[in-house]
């Protein structure tokens, strides 16, 4: 396998480890009368973690290709369950409460996604690339799906998911004219949604300038700018950081990349980001790596997590760093949350099967198949008519035809 990613991976997950235990603290301390709580469940999650991406790893890439319309079933089944009985925290039902842990749906759908739209852009890649109508034909699931995650509300999710969408599409070959047509109304109606109420007008505003009200709506926000700007060159130290003391609310979970941050410095995160984008680098080279094995449906995989890991953790870094407004987005590998974990875990073990499989399984090429209903408008079916012959002339043989085409003289 490629242990350059398995590494890396080690390596941000051992970091995201550490700084759960150090962020946390004085919230579990206060919270549950011990300092290790949320550290505890988090080590238990990356141990289930790693435990469920053994066990996909020995499935093979056929198997998810088969079942991948069930997958995005059932993820839309479960959006609809956590409408009906999830749990409700700060005014948003995206928690499935389960016996061990709090499930969240949004999570599994993003896994769902990746490999359903392998799967569609694996059957129907020359015909995204001509037709417009093999691009709008997802707009009937991806549209239930988004309905449903913004009635959670969860938009953070729905703009990973659109741009994972839109990022597959366009190395699949879409062309970027066809966007035009779906992102703009998306665009539209995002900031009707965002126009129209007051509490997402609010979070927009307090984000664009967060020391108007910085003991009230903008609290958060320069909580986090402080701990970041605090950390200056090279950091306060592992576990010396003063805004994870009940300052910076959330700070073992959104806001975990300001108090790493504050303890590691400058030089921190751009190591931080760094390891983010080998990550990324690895993960594509995955892809590219299939797509030579004649395996498209496994490359397209590996490029969907690429571009939700790194975006993902541009978001979070980007929210912390007042770039962009608040979301519920988790940093991968490194903000506290089981079902987070799991399911980057869960996507990952399907990239190092690809990998495997790209390895040791090349697949010879694909010839079109002329007998499908689906591949009929990609090909011309009927035979090209002949030219009109004048009346009263001679019909040439096939024997003439050489000839003329031989001597350059065209016509009938």
């Amino acid at each position: 396998m490629d242990f350059w990613l398995l590494g890396c991976i080690l390596v941000l997950a051992g970091i995201g480890l550490t700084m759960v235990a150090s962020s946390s603290i004085a919230i579990s301390q206060e919270r549950f009368d011990h300092p290790n709580h949320y550290f505890m469940r988090q080590a238990m999650a990356m141990g289930l973690g790693a435990i469920i991406a053994y066990g996909l790893f020995q499935i093979p890439l056929a198997t998810w290709q088969k079942h991948r319309g069930k997958l995005f079933l059932f993820a839309i089944a479960l959006l609809v369950a956590v409408l009906i009985f999830g749990r409700e925290i700060n005014g948003s039902k995206r928690w499935l409460p389960l016996v061990v842990m709090n499930f969240q749906p949004s999570e599994f759908m993003k896994m769902a996604v990746v490999i359903f739209m392998a799967g569609y852009l694996d059957r129907h890649a020359d015909a995204v690339k001509e037709s417009m109508g093999a691009v709008f034909r997802l707009a009937l699931p991806f549209g239930l799906m988004a309905f449903l995650l913004l009635l959670e509300p969860d938009y953070g999710s729905t703009f990973v998911i659109a741009v994972m969408i839109t990022g597959m599409l366009l190395i699949a070959g879409a062309p970027w004219r066809y966007f035009a047509f779906s992102v703009v109304p998306i665009i539209a109606i995002l900031v009707f949604l965002v126009v129209t109420s007051e509490y997402r007008m609010a979070r927009v505003t307090s984000f664009l300038d967060p020391w108007q009200d910085p003991f009230g709506k903008g609290y958060q926000l320069t909580q986090a700018l402080i701990a970041s700007g605090s950390g200056e060159w090279f950091g306060a130290g592992l576990g010396a950081s003063v805004q994870k003391l009940l300052y910076l609310p959330d700070a073992h979970t959104d806001f975990l990349f300001s108090i790493y941050a504050e303890e590691f410095g400058f030089f921190g995160v751009l190591f931080l980001i760094t390891l983010y984008l080998v990550i990324t680098y690895r993960l594509f080279r995955v892809g590219r790596k299939a797509e030579l094995a004649n395996h498209f449906f496994g490359a397209m995989i590996a490029y969907g997590v690429g571009i939700w890991v790194i975006l993902q953790a541009a978001i979070n870094m980007g929210v912390n760093l007042g770039a962009f407004p608040t979301k519920g987005l988790t940093l991968p590998f490194m903000s506290y949350g089981g079902s987070s974990v799991l399911l980057f875990s869960a996507a990952l073990a399907v990239v190092f099967r690809v990998d495997y499989e790209s390895r040791f399984y090349p697949a010879e090429p694909k010839a079109p198949n002329f007998d499908e209903p689906e591949d009929k408008d990609d090909f011309e079916l009927t035979p090209p008519v002949p030219p009109r012959r004048r009346r009263g002339s001679k019909s040439l043989s096939a024997k003439d035809y050489k000839s003329r085409a031989k001597n350059g003289v065209t016509g009938s």
